[in-house]
Parts: C-alpha cells; structure tokens; sequence
C-alpha cells in the first residue's frame, strides 16, 4: 500500500507539470520528423566543376551527367580563384593527353563525386571515338574494297591488321586541403568543435544559474538595489571565464588530439568559438529562466539543442528544399561552422568572416536583453 500510495503521488505530480508531458512526449516526435525530412532530402550530392583547355567532347560528356555543373575557364589561375572564392569544387585541366585534377577536398562526397563523373565522361568519350573512328574506317575499306576483284577482297579481309589501342591518358590527382585519406569525418570536425562548445557551456550555464534560483540565492539577490542587468553580466562574466577555458581546452584537443590539418590561424578558429560560447552562455541562462527543475532543464535540450546540429551544416543543405535551408539561418552553430571550416580547410582570415561573426554578436546581443527582461518574472524593477 505504501510503495502504491508513492506511485500515486509520483504520477499525480507528473501529470499536473503540462510542460514535462509535453516535452516528454513531444520532444521525440520532432526530432524524429526532423531526422526524416532532412536525411530523406538530402539523397545527391551536386557538384561544381571547372575546365582548363578541355576537349569540347570531355566537356559535354561531364555535363550531362546528373548533379554536375561544368563551368568553362580560359586558364588556371581563374579557375582556382572561383575554387578559392568557392564557386567550384575542383578544377580538371587537360593538356596534350594528359589531365590534371585539382579538387578543393573540403567535402570528401563532392570530390568522390567528381572523380566518379570524370572517369565516367572520360570512358564515354573514348567510346564515342572508338565508335566513330571505327565507323569511318569500315566505310573506307568498302569503298576500296568495292573496286577490287573478289579474290583480292578475300585476301585484304584475311591480312587486315587489328586496330591499335588509343593510348591511355595521364590522370595526376591534386588537393588544395588533406590529401586523398581525407574523409568526411574531416568535414564535420570543425561544426563538431563548435556544437561541444555549444553544448556544454549551454548546459553548464543553464544548470547552474537554475540552481542557483532553486535554493534561493538569486532571490536573495533580486532582493538587493542591484539591477536586473548587473545580475546578467555578472552572471554571464563569471561563467563567460569558464566558458573561455573550456573552449580553448576543446579547440585545442580538437586539433592536437584528432591531429587535424588547419591551413589558416588556430587563433582566429579560438576567437569564433569563443564568440559562439558566449551566445551558448546567453542562451543558457535565458532557458534556465523558464525551467522549474534540473529535470525540465535537461528535457530542453533534444527539443533546443539536438536540432541544431541537423541545420548546422554537418550535413549537406545544397541538395535539400530551401525551407529546409531557411531554418538553417537562424542557427547560431552554422555560422560559427562556415567560419572555422572556411579557417581550417581554406587558410581565410578571419577578417574574411565578417558577416558570420556579426550575426553572432546579435545573437549574443538579442539573448543578452532577454535576459534582462527574463528577470521580471522574480523582480519587476
């Protein structure tokens, strides 16, 4: 009777709390749905090509091959300046019979994608020349042949000389970034760093502001002349200090550990993490307001945190519908994964990045004055 009496309670407690049901129940069924539009979507891979002096006949072949886009430079130097502006994603070059492939190797997919479209143009081309060469060989020996008599025609058949073999092109691959072990695993590495960065000082911001609300500390501060933003920065400053260390701790162990290639500066790759903390920080304390519990708090993160990382970049959003892409906008995680990738695999500045980090500070900014006006909720002034 005693342990039914506990249950009882237990569940009573459970069902009155609206908010945990629906996370519990809810929570599940969006990721999920998530999970299913975005690996159903994302099926091909498309793929920006460049040529160099390439045979009009190569061209047309690699054209017409699904999901690549051929685009034609009058030399090298052009072509690789629209790969480094990313335009492209590999450039083949072909002088005399020889072919020379450079692929950016920022997407191990997109470069499997091209090697396999440039073997297939390649062998299609030289099919239609066998076919062609053969078709006006044939034609010319029955023209010969109708103007000889039978016996001679008899024996030119016999001692006809087998056709010679086209001689097999050079193909020499090159990589801007990696080499060809590259895999994909290098791609998500730098969108990796910044979702742990994420995550963890989100949850360690969140969890301890709330409970420092649940026993009763931030009431006894709320009670004070302080003001409402004094409590945010102080709060945001004392853990923003964590937040730096444990950044640097996860770059560098990123880096070093995994022994990742980074063409550009591991600073510049430390100060957009630091910035995207900074935003996790925010966010953090501003989810910690609205949660009753450690529980609630924890429930947050598959319906907050976990769906992120699907519109971050880590994978492919060329190929999905463009509200898919949309959503991604609002995703702090993806600016911060274009920055440090466009670091790590490019060698950009960080200068070069503009954009990405502003729209991070406004993230930061937007999360920051909610905060303060989160605080009304336990004090009015």
């Amino acid at each position: 009777m005693r342990t039914f009496a506990i249950t009882k309670r237990v569940l009573t407690e459970m069902i009155r709390d609206k908010r945990s049901l629906a996370l519990m129940f809810l929570a599940p069924i969006l990721v999920l749905w998530l999970m299913s539009v975005i690996f159903t979507a994302n099926s091909t891979t498309n793929v920006e090509v460049g040529t160099v002096g390439v045979t009009s006949s190569v061209s047309n072949n690699l054209d017409q091959i699904k999901h690549v886009a051929v685009h034609h430079y009058t030399s090298q130097a052009d072509a690789k300046k629209a790969m480094k502006a990313d335009k492209i994603d590999a450039v083949i070059h072909q002088k005399g019979n020889d072919y020379s492939l450079t692929y950016a190797n920022t997407d191990s997919s997109k470069t499997a994608a091209v090697k396999m479209a440039f073997k297939s143009a390649l062998t299609q081309t030289n099919v239609n020349q066998m076919k062609n060469q053969l078709g006006a060989a044939q034609t010319t020996i029955k023209k010969l042949q109708a103007t000889l008599p039978v016996p001679v025609q008899k024996q030119l058949r016999s001692q006809m000389p087998t056709q010679k073999k086209a001689a097999t092109p050079q193909i020499t691959n090159h990589y801007v970034y990696g080499d060809s072990s590259t895999g994909f695993f290098d791609k998500m590495l730098p969108i990796l760093m910044g979702f742990f960065v994420f995550f963890f000082v989100f949850l360690i911001s969140g969890m301890a502001l709330l409970k420092e609300r649940t026993s009763g500390t931030l009431s006894r501060l709320l009670a004070t002349p302080v003001r409402r933003s004094e409590i945010v920065f102080g709060y945001m400053a004392s853990y923003g200090i964590l937040a730096i260390f444990q950044t640097i701790l996860i770059v560098m162990a990123t880096i070093w550990l995994l022994g990742v290639e980074v063409v550009g500066n591991v600073l510049s790759i430390i100060v957009i993490n630091l910035i995207l903390a900074l935003v996790a920080l925010a966010f953090g304390i501003l989810i910690s307001t609205f949660a009753n519990s450690e529980f609630q708090m924890m429930q947050f993160i598959p319906v907050l945190i976990i769906p992120q990382i699907f519109f971050s970049g880590i994978i492919p959003m060329d190929s999905m519908a463009s509200w898919i892409q949309d959503i991604s906008y609002i995703i702090p995680i993806k600016y911060s994964g274009d920055a440090v990738s466009g670091i790590m695999m490019q060698g950009k500045g960080l200068f070069s990045f503009g954009l990405d980090i502003g729209v991070l500070l406004i993230f930061l900014v937007v999360l920051t004055i909610l905060n303060v006006r989160g605080l009304r909720r336990y004090r009015k002034v």
